[in-house]
């Protein structure tokens, strides 16, 4: 009867072990499912909309194939669109029924005259817009996981008629539940079926084996079959061995097969061949920070920022080099672009005037980008300093999708406290210039602060700003008494000196904080002025400061000289209505120019 329930467990074992396989292999469906899209045509640039991506759930794998260079690259499906405007172009979108659509879309925004350097985007490649961007000969495969707020831009060039064959790869869930158990439970019906079969053997031998006949014994002197000390002095042998060897023998010959099994069982058998009992829970953060229902989107991520930052730091450095002015625009503007013009014709004059320092790139501590789906956009960043020197902080704005990120602000921090921000991936909006929200419109910040340089305690706006803190301040005031006591030594009955403070002209930029109120990057000019007292004098440009004299082409003058110097300027302003001052957080000062009164 033995034998017969483990020829059943071998059968039971052989049926479970291979449907458990036959689910894993044979029977398991497809792993992916694809989407063949021809794109005829020759638009120079293909739009796949995010909708047809996120179609499927799963990673979305992208292979184009083309004659050539083969470009893509993704972004926000709006940003994508915009920057596709002025350009004849197709559109892969969803058709219904699982089908999918491809719509020729012709240029929507036309070219101003004052906008004809910025016509029809001729080439893709490295627009501050893409989140990513991939390049490659004849064809490009990459895997993406895109929300359905993300399209991908396909082109070569941006002339020829963009690549024509695109597939998209996506997963299919074809998990078998029952593999695993089916495999594991006939692994140990196959045990079960050993034993059996072993304890079936056994039980045959020890019913059919020979047996011996016994001993004759005598009436007087019977055997003695006991194992011990005295009959192994009488010579006696035992007729069975030690029930301790029968016992190891059959314990080795039972576990080698079920350890066998078990490995067998257990091996290869991934995640998706057991079924799942309970449903995983994922942990959800508790937000601190709530973005506003109407919020519009943040204008850079965080990477976006740091590739940004990374070609700004990249291009101006290599302007540097060569002191090009011109390389320099691309990725500068306002009072940042303006110093460096400045030092870049000191330089040619003074061949020992030091370059100004390096645009910082990393690491980025502080990122707020501005939440705005139109142009111009701009984001605030904090770069932390290395060694001694002083975190930077900056604003950088794109005017429309087809310009460059150019930074336009640029301060080292001079105070230790910050203010709170919204995270990176919330952003915060621009206040208006005029905004009555703020302790002091954006839009008036600079002047009140250049009156206060001027005036000190006596300035009416002296009450609304912090003191304590401000480096800048403090070094205003302590320069303008070392230039006046320098010029008394040699010209105090021949020439008077005399300094004036103003808003510049470049508009402020404002971004909100957490407690509504915003920080705040103006710019202030001051013209340091010499002249002289009398008709017959005449005002020399002293050796030690050739500034003057490189950038008016002049070493004296009748009338005098007055040199301007550029401030920039990062304040923190609280909310209307606050009992707290105004603080301080960076400044950058540096010779605007020069000119003979």
């Amino acid at each position: 009867m033995r034998f017969v329930w483990a020829v059943v467990a071998f059968v039971l074992a052989t049926l479970m072990i291979g449907a458990g396989i036959a689910q894993r292999t044979v029977l398991r469906g497809p792993e992916t499912v694809s989407e063949t899209v021809a794109v005829s045509g020759d638009a120079p640039f293909t739009l796949l909309d995010g909708s047809v991506l996120t179609s499927r759930s799963g990673t979305q794998t992208l292979r184009i194939e083309g004659d050539g260079t083969i470009f893509a690259a993704y972004g926000r499906t709006s940003d994508v669109e915009a920057w596709l405007a002025r350009a004849d172009h197709a559109t892969i979108e969803p058709a219904g029924d699982g089908e999918v659509a491809v719509t020729d879309v012709a240029a929507t925004a036309a070219v101003s005259d004052e906008g004809a350097e910025a016509a029809a985007p001729v080439s893709p490649v490295g627009s501050d817009l893409w989140l990513e961007e991939f390049q490659r000969e004849d064809a490009l495969m990459t895997s993406l996981q895109l929300p359905a707020d993300m399209s991908v831009l396909i082109a070569s060039d941006g002339t020829a008629a963009a690549p024509s064959d695109i597939r998209i790869t996506w997963p299919v869930e074809s998990n078998t539940p029952w593999a695993g158990p089916l495999i594991v439970g006939g692994g140990i019906m196959l045990a079960v079926g050993i034993v059996l079969y072993a304890l079936g053997w056994r039980h045959l031998r020890r019913s059919r084996g020979p047996r011996r006949k016994g001993v004759p014994l005598t009436a007087t002197q019977p055997i003695d079959l006991a194992i011990d000390d005295e009959s192994a002095e009488r010579g006696v042998i035992a007729a069975t061995p030690p029930r301790r060897r029968l016992t190891r023998g059959r314990g080795s010959f039972i576990a080698l097969p079920v350890v066998v099994v078990s490995a067998l069982a257990l091996s290869g058998c991934s995640a998706d061949a057991w079924p799942q009992l309970s449903a995983s829970e994922t942990p959800t953060p508790t937000a601190t920070v709530v973005a506003e229902p109407d919020q519009q989107t943040p204008a850079v991520t965080q990477a976006q920022a740091e590739r940004i930052l990374t070609r700004i730091a990249e291009d101006v450095s290599q302007a540097d080099a060569g002191a090009d002015a011109a390389l320099a625009g691309t990725r500068l503007t306002g009072p940042a672009l303006a110093e460096r013009e400045t030092n870049y014709t000191l330089r040619a004059t003074i061949t020992d005037r030091a370059p100004l320092p390096p645009i910082p790139a990393e690491p980025l501590q502080i990122l707020l980008p501005e939440t705005f789906d139109q142009w111009p956009r701009t984001f605030l960043a904090v770069v932390e300093g290395s060694g001694d020197s002083a975190d930077t902080i900056m604003t950088v704005s794109q005017q429309d999708p087809w310009s460059n990120y150019k930074l336009g602000y640029i301060s080292e921090l001079a105070t230790d406290t910050f203010p709170e921000l919204a995270p990176a991936y919330l952003g915060a909006p621009q206040v208006a210039p005029d905004s009555p929200f703020l302790l002091l419109p954006p839009q008036e910040l600079a002047a009140a602060y250049a009156d206060l340089l001027t005036n000190g305690d006596a300035s009416p706006f002296a009450s609304l700003f912090e003191a304590d803190g401000d480096a800048f301040r403090a070094g205003v005031a302590s320069n303008r008494e070392q230039i006046v006591a320098d010029f008394n030594q040699t010209g105090a009955e021949t020439g008077t000196v005399s300094f004036t403070t103003q808003a510049g002209t470049q508009a402020p930029i404002a971004l909100q904080t957490l407690e509504s109120g915003a920080i705040v990057a103006v710019t202030i000019t001051e013209d340091h002025t010499f002249t002289p007292s009398n008709p017959d004098a005449v005002i020399n440009v002293p050796d030690t400061n050739p500034v003057a004299s490189a950038l008016t082409g002049v070493s004296q003058s009748s009338t005098g000289f007055t040199t301007t110097y550029a401030d920039q300027l990062f304040f923190f302003v609280p909310a209307a209505g606050s009992n707290e001052p105004i603080q301080f957080l960076g400044y950058r000062s540096n010779v605007l120019s020069a000119k003979v009164v």
